[in-house]
């Protein structure tokens, strides 16, 4: 992978200035569920926070999203 797993939110912010492509995004994702895990919260609290509503993905954008994080999380468990 060409983008190291991000250990802050400020670094997961960071990678706004990057192109995107599949492996930026794979980045992103494993950054946010290695925080996430940090922090003590559950699949089920990020999957809440994931589908809530939100003004930059629609509701079936952010129910594959959810999906995805789902089976990101259990490869890393």
């Amino acid at each position: 992978m060409n983008y190291p797993i991000p250990d802050s939110p400020q670094e997961i912010f960071a990678l706004r200035q990057q192109p995107i492509d599949e492996e930026l995004v794979a980045s992103a994702i494993a950054g946010v569920i290695k925080i996430v895990r940090a922090q003590g919260q559950s699949l089920e609290e990020l999957t809440a926070q994931l589908l809530a509503e939100d003004p930059l993905l629609d509701q079936q954008q952010r129910r594959w999203l959810s999906q995805l994080v789902a089976q990101s999380w259990e490869k890393f468990s």
